[in-house]
């Protein structure tokens, strides 16, 4: 069985972060570990959450670990809590790694063409030397504008994307993934380009409205593909299909967005669909 650690934060409530990623992985068959980067009373959307920093305890836990010779074949990244957050997962990461151990980053830092609350400019260039240390980073088109100091824009075309792409295979050795990439023809979709220059794109029909915790469920499943033995294609269709549905299960209900998708109840579709792969 493959083995993960990641490292983001708990939101107590609201479904994202570590309590989306932990329930996917583990559905998949990846023994997961987890490094809390803080805990949150419920996710940013709600008003006046509790915020308790865990920054203190990354390395600790990290080098109890080493201690105890745990080995791991991928470190995945999400949402980190501050610049000096990041400098210490850097250190973690060189702390848990293996010669072969596979590091996703997922820039979780923005989004219709703003940072998240509490970030700004330095936090983004502090995400872009992490990212440069990376296998495989999955910003989405806000992050990737953000990342590579590129003036962001609501409608772009594919020119915009090629020299977006093209900026980021610059700030990053390994894979890139462009995820939330929309088409004029209603479609939203993943595109990735490989160290050598290879591309793929895949597109469903764009669902309207904002879904929250999309990108950690995305995230969480092509990380998980890819320890599978999936191909960067399959696996990035995999997570696609499975993102696509989790928010038609949760559009008929708009009470819920806010609170995040229903991906639960989706599971055992992800599992019949990984198992037609593997």
């Amino acid at each position: 069985m493959k083995r993960i650690v990641t490292m983001q934060d708990i939101s107590c409530v609201g479904k994202c972060s570590l309590t989306v990623a932990l329930p996917i992985l583990s559905v998949m068959g990846v023994e997961t570990a987890v490094i809390p980067t803080a805990l949150l009373s419920a996710h940013s959307v709600f008003p006046d959450f509790t915020f308790r920093d865990l920054t203190e305890e990354i390395l600790p836990i990290a080098r109890h670990w080493n201690g105890q010779s745990l080995t791991f074949d991928a470190i995945y990244t999400g949402y980190l809590g501050s610049e000096q957050q990041i400098d210490i997962i850097a250190q973690a990461i060189d702390v848990v790694s293996g010669t072969e151990t596979l590091v996703f980053v997922d820039p979780a830092m923005a989004d219709q063409g703003r940072l998240y609350a509490g970030f700004h400019l330095d936090f983004a260039r502090k995400m872009a030397e992490l990212c440069r240390r990376a296998d495989i980073i999955d910003p989405n088109v806000t992050e990737a504008c953000f990342l590579t100091d590129t003036p962001y824009k609501e409608t772009y075309d594919e020119a915009y994307l090629d020299a977006l792409l093209e900026k980021l295979g610059d700030l990053c050795a390994g894979t890139v993934v462009l995820t939330g990439v929309r088409r004029k023809s209603g479609e939203t979709g993943v595109i990735s380009m490989t160290p050598g220059g290879e591309r793929f794109s895949y597109f469903h029909e764009t669902i309207p409205g904002q879904f929250h915790g999309t990108g950690d469920i995305f995230s969480s499943v092509a990380v998980g593909g890819i320890l599978r033995g999936l191909s960067l294609p399959n696996a990035l269709c995999l997570a696609a299909d499975f993102t696509h549905d989790c928010i038609r299960r949760t559009e008929a209900d708009p009470e819920k967005r806010w609170y995040g998708v229903s991906f639960e109840s989706a599971l055992p579709l992800l599992i019949k669909d990984l198992a037609r792969f593997t």
